[in-house]
């Protein structure tokens, strides 16, 4: 397979027991409305957005969308890459906290998005999901 094929499923290659279930590298475009569930099986939204950090080459973010109707009223919630597990069987992400939880996270409306440079905003961020902002 050559850096120009992939999948059909947008995949490029398979994990060989290297790091987890499911493919080694994933376009970014396969993973756009994918549902993030939590543990209960709830569905908490979809994701929206890549956002990568283009010093360190890292996803740095996934922007899900929740709520409202056709976009209308949607609000948008950055929530860190490694707070998010993949669920290959069911083609989608886990992300460890209750719906009612997640209602009160820091989230955003999409015409007004936050400054994610901004170190005061990721340190609210990463606190509420519970991973570690240095590592970004």
């Amino acid at each position: 397979m050559n850096k120009m094929q992939r999948n059909s499923d947008g995949t490029h290659g398979t994990d060989h027991g290297a790091g987890g279930p499911g493919p080694y590298l994933m376009g970014a475009h396969t993973l756009t409305g994918d549902a993030v569930l939590n543990r209960q099986g709830e569905v908490l939204g979809d994701i929206k957005e890549i956002m990568l950090n283009v010093k360190t080459g890292q996803v740095a973010y996934a922007v899900l969308a929740f709520g409202g109707f056709m976009t209308m009223g949607e609000k948008l919630f950055a929530v860190p890459w490694r707070a998010l597990v993949l669920d290959p069987a069911n083609k989608g992400f886990v992300l460890n906290v209750t719906k009612e939880r997640f209602a009160n996270a820091p989230g955003f409306d999409k015409d007004a998005w936050p400054d994610m440079a901004n170190p005061a905003w990721a340190s609210t961020v990463h606190t509420f999901y519970g991973t570690d902002v240095s590592v970004d």
